[in-house]
């Protein structure tokens, strides 16, 4: 049984969607100008700045996490580079009382949001004051006081958790709504289908956000899916979609706002898809020379969203060369300031290896703790950071 009523025919008659070409839409020409007819949305200056300096917040704290990584500080890292008007456009036109589901590029959004560069130093480094005290991976952030979901390293799982808290937003009556960012990649796993069912027959106010950045790690866009894009996929759940220019801040900003009334005012889950490119590599294991050209990479760099939205600050009156110069001496002083304080940290207390899973520690388990203790005193010079923690009994 279908939910409508189908047209009858009386000969074979197949179709393969390509009727549904969908528009991308844009505000901001990359001169900082709106295009002809464009509207930009209600933005006042302490808005746009406060998302402008999360952008720059966020492309400095990469470049220099980046730099830690090769430097043999960090063992991991992963950059926003090129995508941060689709993550932090996207999160400005939410309620900070939204719930965010991340995949694991979407820091901006946490910028955003008052993360202060001494928490993603402490996460970054796995150190004593690291919330996850030292069990995730570098990037994997996680704020319960900014309502954004630990991110998890297993691939769209977050997609359907989404799908399932928004239900629980529904019913609370909270008129709230979860985001749930992804590559278009990850679109290609079965969660990503499974929560844009559930999400559509339930009726749940989420917002389906796909970064298209052109490429699964090395595997082009083309060799992903025939179709136009992760958008039309939409069609067959019957849910509202949207294409933008992912490099818009204002195009960003102004589809989310739209998306989020239907998700909360009409629960019509929205799927909106970025078009964005990965400037950077996958992961600091990556090397994009090996399936990118240079020439590919200069096109996309000479549409970089953060020097389009300082161009429209600019022409608006709010932003200057010296304010420009200003927040970068500032903000590289401080990602570097306090790197080197959170590298001096020590790690999380040993215990903490047993706790938060039972209220209390079961038999085995404390002998397995008291069979590690003993391994580290016996070869202290093999766990430095540990040793004391075991010496003193912890």
């Amino acid at each position: 049984m279908t939910t409508t009523k189908s047209k009858v025919v009386y000969s074979p008659v197949f179709t393969d969607g390509a009727e549904f070409r969908i528009p991308t839409f844009k505000l901001l020409k990359q001169d900082g100008k709106l295009y002809k007819s464009a509207k930009a949305p209600d933005l006042d200056k302490d808005k746009a700045l406060r998302i402008y300096r999360a952008m720059v917040t966020t492309r400095i704290l990469d470049e220099r996490m980046l730099a830690a990584q090769r430097q043999g500080r960090l063992s991991f890292y992963m950059q926003c580079t090129g995508e941060e008007a689709a993550v932090i456009g996207s999160a400005a036109a939410l309620d900070d009382g939204d719930m965010i589901m991340a995949q694991y590029r979407e820091q901006g959004a946490l910028a955003y949001r008052g993360f202060t560069i001494d928490e993603f130093m402490n996460q970054l480094f796995g150190n004593e004051m690291d919330y996850g005290k030292g069990r995730q991976m570098p990037v994997h952030y996680g704020s319960k006081k900014l309502n954004y979901m630990t991110i998890s390293s297993p691939l769209a799982t977050q997609i359907p958790q989404a799908a399932g808290y928004a239900y629980g937003q529904k019913l609370r009556g909270e008129g709230l709504c979860t985001v749930t960012y992804f590559g278009e990649g990850a679109a290609s796993e079965g969660d990503f289908h499974a929560a844009l069912n559930m999400a559509a027959v339930h009726r749940v106010p989420v917002i389906f956000l796909c970064r298209n950045n052109g490429y699964a790690i090395s595997t082009p866009a083309a060799e992903q899916f025939a179709a136009d894009g992760v958008a039309p996929r939409a069609y067959g759940y019957k849910m509202d979609v949207i294409r933008v220019d992912g490099n818009d801040i204002l195009a960003m900003y102004q589809a989310t706002q739209e998306a989020r009334k239907l998700a909360v005012e009409h629960n019509r889950p929205v799927l909106i898809e970025a078009m964005s490119y990965r400037l950077a590599a996958h992961s600091s294991s990556d090397d994009p020379s090996g399936y990118r050209s240079k020439d590919e990479e200069a096109v996309w760099r000479e549409k970089d969203p953060i020097l389009r939205m300082r161009l429209w600050l600019e022409s608006k009156k709010w932003w200057s060369e010296d304010d420009e110069k200003q927040l970068q001496e500032n903000m590289r002083r401080e990602v570097l300031e306090t790197m080197k304080r959170a590298q001096k940290r020590p790690p999380p207390p040993l215990e903490s290896l047993v706790s938060d899973v039972y209220d209390e520690v079961p038999p085995a388990l404390a002998e397995q703790f008291d069979k590690l203790k003993a391994h580290i005193r016996r070869y202290p010079d093999e766990y430095p950071k540990s040793a004391e923690h075991a010496k003193g009994g912890a």
